[in-house]
């Protein structure tokens, strides 16, 4: 049952997905100033990566994609990524399912509800040296953030150092 109750929650994430893309905007709408990073095209149709919900103060489902080359990069485990790999990060708050809960006979389904933001890292090792080869990018109903905002990415990432500064691992396959 359990499993079931997670391979719900993924598949309402998915459906999230096409559903809900729309509010993050339309690829190259604007650009982030500090970084220079627009939404790129086509990216809602990139590969899953991981999902996750993060609790705290965020409290949100997320799913973070990545383009060919970043995917390439995590099935091969190499690091650092290449130039060009390009990592985002959909968010969304989350809400019960009704429909999911009845056939379940009890609360336990969250799925998708309104977007939050969605967030891009974007490598060059030249052009974003200065922090550690990534570009940061967030954007809101398809416009970008303040820098304030963008300015503390690097330093969070910093941590993780170790994995080219990013915090997602590749899901591994069920």
């Amino acid at each position: 049952m359990r499993r079931i109750a997670y391979l719900g929650t993924l598949v309402a994430l998915a459906g999230g997905l096409a559903y809900t893309a729309h509010a993050f905007g339309d690829a190259g709408e604007t650009t982030a100033p500090l970084f220079g990073v627009t939404i790129p095209p086509g990216y809602r149709d990139w590969r899953v990566i991981s999902v996750a919900h993060e609790a705290g103060n965020n409290n949100d489902l997320r799913a973070v994609l990545g383009n060919d080359a970043a995917i390439k990069a995590y099935r091969e485990d190499k690091l650092p990524f290449p130039d060009g790999s390009i990592i985002a990060r959909l968010a969304w708050s989350y809400v019960p399912s009704a429909e999911n809960n009845k056939v379940f006979g009890r609360d336990q389904s969250f799925v998708a509800g309104a977007p939050i933001n969605v967030q891009f890292m974007v490598k060059d090792s030249k052009k974003y040296a200065a922090t550690g080869g990534w570009g940061f990018g967030q954007f809101k109903d398809g416009k970008p953030v303040d820098d304030a905002l963008l300015k503390p990415c690097f330093g969070c990432h910093v941590p993780v150092k170790a994995r080219d500064f990013v915090f997602t691992q590749y899901a591994p396959s069920p």
